[in-house]
């Protein structure tokens, strides 16, 4: 009688642990489980401060971050960077380059977005990037663009900084309205000089910010509009009928 009685018991804790096991452990385990980083390596010059101030970027922005200090050229070759693209340090992230001060933000979303690209650059050393900010710099932010590097070499934008918002800043340009595309949100113009975009006089289909701008002109209206680039699209900022 007794010995029924234990193994009745042993069973009921059997069928608790059971039901731990299924329950209980697997939210415990998520509970303190810790996403992990994205592995990238970089290659820099050993007493480029700005390289290593970039390194801490990425590593504050979840990247784990292995570095070899040995210099960038022969990377930066290998991985199918144009030269006149380089900068002061190169790295490798899942099959990606990235060249230069680029911020961590565009490197997650080239990884969530996988183009077919070598990669991704921002040339030169241009000051507001991360690693060239901060307090050695006065807090500078000057405009650079992020470009996304082609398999051929040819690069367009893939993210701009540092540039004025909803044309603050940008010349007024004067052009005739030629086509309205209002299903995609384009408007084909010709124009004189746009010299923030370095576009001579030309005919040129855009795209506008604002669709309610296409409301307000129409085929043969002449304008005074501004432009700039925008994730790679020259972009009507704003626009107005002229009425002299």
């Amino acid at each position: 009688m007794q010995r029924r009685r234990l193994l009745k018991a042993l069973a009921g804790i059997t069928g608790l642990t059971g039901l731990a096991s299924t329950g209980f452990v697997a939210p415990a385990f998520a509970q303190t489980g810790t996403a992990a980083k994205t592995p990238l390596e970089v290659w820099k010059d050993p007493d480029c401060g700005c390289c290593g101030d970039w390194v801490k970027h990425l590593e504050a922005n979840g990247f784990a971050v292995r570095v070899n200090d040995t210099g960038n050229s022969a990377a930066r070759s290998r991985l199918g960077v144009p030269a006149k693209l380089g900068s002061c340090h190169t790295a490798l992230v899942a099959g990606y380059a990235i060249e230069g001060h680029v911020p961590a933000r565009e490197i997650h979303r080239l990884l969530k977005e996988r183009p077919q690209a070598v990669g991704l650059s921002v040339p030169g050393m241009p000051v507001g990037s991360p690693g060239m900010d901060g307090v050695a710099y006065g807090h500078r932010r000057d405009p650079f663009d992020v470009l996304l590097i082609a398999k051929d070499g040819s690069t367009q934008v893939y993210q701009s900084y540092n540039r004025p918002q909803q044309g603050e800043g940008l010349p007024s340009v004067e052009g005739e309205v030629r086509k309205i595309y209002k299903a995609s949100g384009k408007i084909s113009l010709k124009h004189g000089e746009i010299k923030n975009l370095d576009m001579p006089p030309m005919s040129m289909v855009f795209q506008v910010k604002d669709t309610a701008l296409l409301d307000k002109v129409k085929a043969g209206d002449k304008v005074r509009f501004t432009a700039d680039q925008i994730n790679g699209d020259y972009t009507v900022m704003s626009m107005e009928v002229r009425r002299d």
